[in-house]
């Protein structure tokens, strides 16, 4: 029987600007899609930013950019699916850069496998949590507790999924979360008596991750994947590649 795929894990400290870290997803999809790296599970905490899908509607914003632009909240637009959403202290985000070439070439049940890691985890830590039919994210009480959005390009992904832990829950009401009216978000704050450290939480996010996809979990630093990158992210030799790499991004 063959070996168990990598997956290298990578947290990273303190709150992370959001720019810096979607350009590392884009070289990292690079690299994957090159197939000189393993898949790879990128966990942090960014500071306020406001993203904006490739579906939104502006009018999900409900307060002016002038506005956010004073309280130091970046909006960006970026390329996973979904509407408005907000990123911000307290919210573990994990961005996940995969290659389905390799594992399984299905996109729905790739999202349903990372809603599944969300809900077993919140479920190891008492918190019941579902699926709601038409809306893609994981939700307890009818309150979305974590919000997923994806972009997959030559069947690697990248972007992910934002649990909110002890997440300041206001800044949702600056905008529509998600586009859906009328649908209130929570966090683990809300729903436990005593919240678990964000390493807590990540740990058993790893472990159901190499469970549901069938991995080896490979721990790496954020100056060792630093490093790497240096090396590795060069532009491919080939033209009809690049090209390729062009148009996805």
């Amino acid at each position: 029987m063959s070996a168990r795929p990598t997956l290298r894990v990578v947290s990273f400290p303190g709150l992370q600007p959001y720019r810096p870290l979607w350009d590392m997803q884009q070289r990292l999809w690079r690299q994957r899609y090159r197939g000189e790296i393993s898949d790879t599970l990128l966990l942090l905490e960014h500071r306020p930013v406001i993203t904006l899908g490739r579906n939104a509607v502006r009018e999900h914003l409900l307060m002016g950019e002038d506005w956010f632009a004073e309280r130091g909240v970046d909006l960006v637009d970026v390329d996973r699916g979904g509407d408005v959403t907000y990123h911000g202290p307290g919210q573990l985000v994990a961005y996940w850069i995969f290659d389905l070439r390799a594992w399984r070439q299905d996109v729905h049940h790739y999202l349903r496998q990372i809603e599944e890691v969300v809900i077993r985890t919140l479920g190891s830590f008492g918190i019941e949590a579902a699926r709601s039919d038409g809306a893609t994210g994981v939700w307890t009480k009818d309150e979305k507790i974590a919000a997923i959005g994806l972009h997959l390009s030559h069947w690697v992904s990248t972007h992910g999924f934002a649990l909110n832990i002890t997440t300041d829950l206001e800044p949702f009401r600056w905008i529509v979360p998600c586009g859906l009216h009328g649908r209130g978000v929570t966090s683990m704050n809300k729903r436990m008596a005593a919240v678990p450290d964000r390493s807590a939480v990540e740990n058993v996010i790893v472990a159901e991750a190499a469970e549901l996809f069938g991995r080896n979990v490979e721990s790496l630093s954020v100056e060792s994947l630093e490093a790497q990158n240096q090396t590795l992210d060069k532009p491919p030799s080939d033209e009809g590649v690049l090209r390729k790499i062009g148009a996805s991004l």
